[in-house]
């Protein structure tokens, strides 16, 4: 039970046979320690942040960086939620944060100090006493890095997924964490969204028995998106599918891990990944590059399989399975199924159903189980939720119950630990499908305070007091 990161390493890449033999071995390991920086870890938490709950904060001043694509619906998400003050606007684009100022304007809120014109610019808005909470909604490659620098600057943090590219960076965050005692909370809405909600109170009521097995996927065709010249700067979320593995993991993963108890109760022991060929990326970019010359740079680059599928064993001996594929011509899929012993639910093929045998409930059973078991924020929040929006009312009921949390002093529902887990999958995976899908093991990122961490509650207990602002949407 008692594994540094460096050792964890060697044994990792001894089980995936990237360790070799004699000079050549040692040589690896030791490029694979510099890159990663894994050398030096204690095998002691220093505070545990799950359940921690920080001192209460009446109205949470907020600075946003990254306004470009996720930025400016979180501005005005937070515009309409009483208790929040958005003092600060970072972007590298001027007119991004002239954008989001007249979201601000639109609500009658005071312009937020501005902060924009240079690729470091980000820190000081980190470094201003005036701000509670960076808000980070960056390409993924800045998202640790902008979230420790807050962190060691004495705010709480909270980005965009997945939290961290390298099992390093998964490590810095939660070391950060547990140092500062600031919260990081990565902005995993579809632990939000109202099946998901559902069925993860179904489960604390023991309505499926023990739950054995769970699946999760993010399936959803952005072929073109990821090749549009203007959705993302610099073409970063292509760059990022020259990675090969399962890429973007916790939008399926996250609320099935709650189910379960990861973390909490159990942990992620090993996992195996398997990738298909790519049939469709390298296609086309090439032709593509034949009609502009923008293109010219990924012609020829070899870049990720179609459908990655990554699956784990816990401690416990329950499995997960995680599906990535953003290429395919396929519907839209999260997959969500929970599998218990008195019972299953899956949301995707929509409709979402529910089953206690072999057959599904009906339709007055299913509207039963749902009066019956929709949880108390969704009660509280979600119709108001629904008319404000994002993803169907989930984003902002993530970032309501994020507000309300920090204004009562209440342990957040995510937290640095799922963070770093989650995102860990894509590294891990990239490993395994790189070594023809040998199992990795996968790090304790509480080393070892899963067992005693209690289970997320979906209770108001404590909090629900925050309210919603005359809507102007």
């Amino acid at each position: 039970m008692k594994t540094d990161r460096r050792d964890f390493l060697r044994k990792t890449m001894i089980g995936t046979g990237l360790l070799a033999s004699g000079l050549a071995g040692q040589a690896a390991l030791a490029a694979r320690e510099q890159k990663s920086g894994t050398k030096g870890n204690t095998d002691e938490q220093q505070f545990n942040m799950c359940g921690y709950a920080a001192p209460k904060i009446e109205k949470v001043r907020i600075g946003f960086v990254g306004l470009g694509n996720r930025g400016p619906g979180a501005v005005e998400r937070m515009s309409n939620i009483e208790g929040v003050e958005i003092v600060a606007l970072c972007d590298l684009l001027d007119d991004r944060v002239e954008k989001c100022q007249s979201i601000l304007e639109k609500h009658g809120l005071p312009r937020a100090k501005a902060y924009s014109g240079t690729r470091e610019i980000w820190k000081e808005m980190c470094q201003n006493p005036a701000i509670d909470l960076i808000y980070i909604t960056t390409p993924w490659a800045w998202h640790t890095p902008m979230a420790v620098y807050a962190m060691e600057n004495g705010k709480h943090a909270v980005s965009e997924v997945p939290a961290a590219k390298t099992i390093d960076e998964c490590w810095q965050l939660v070391e950060t964490s547990e140092r500062t005692r600031k919260h990081f909370m990565m902005l995993e809405n579809c632990c939000y969204d109202f099946f998901e909600l559902l069925t993860l109170n179904m489960a604390r009521q023991g309505y499926f028995g023990e739950i054995i097995h769970g699946e999760g996927a993010y399936i959803h065709d952005l072929l073109e998106g990821n090749f549009s010249k203007t959705k993302y700067t610099e073409m970063w979320r292509l760059k990022e599918n020259y990675r090969k593995g399962n890429l973007y993991p916790t939008h399926g993963l996250g609320p099935i891990c709650q189910i379960m108890n990861i973390n909490r109760g159990d942990k992620m022991e090993f996992l195996t990944s398997v990738s298909s060929a790519d049939f469709l990326m390298a296609e086309t970019a090439t032709k593509l590059a034949a009609a502009d010359n923008f293109y010219g740079e990924f012609a020829g680059k070899q870049f990720r399989g179609n459908m990655t599928t990554t699956t784990v064993r816990t401690f416990k001996g329950k499995t997960i399975m995680i599906q990535h594929d953003v290429t395919s011509p396929r519907p839209y899929s999260r997959i969500h199924l929970v599998s218990g012993t008195k019972g299953m639910a899956c949301k995707w093929p929509e409709p979402a159903r529910i089953s206690k045998g072999h057959g599904w409930l009906t339709e007055v059973e299913m509207k039963e189980v749902e009066e019956k078991y929709t949880p108390e924020i969704v009660k509280r929040i979600g119709e108001m939720a629904k008319k404000i929006g994002g993803h169907g009312g989930m984003d902002f009921m993530m970032d309501w119950r994020l507000i309300d949390c920090l204004r009562n002093g209440l342990p957040l529902d995510e937290n640095v630990y799922d963070a770093a887990l989650w995102s860990s999958i894509a590294p891990l995976s990239e490993l395994s499908v790189a070594n023809r899908s040998n199992s990795v093991d996968v790090p304790d990122f509480t080393k070892g305070a899963w067992k005693t961490n209690a289970p997320v509650e979906l209770t108001l207990k404590g909090g629900g007091t925050t309210g919603v602002k005359e809507l102007k949407l």
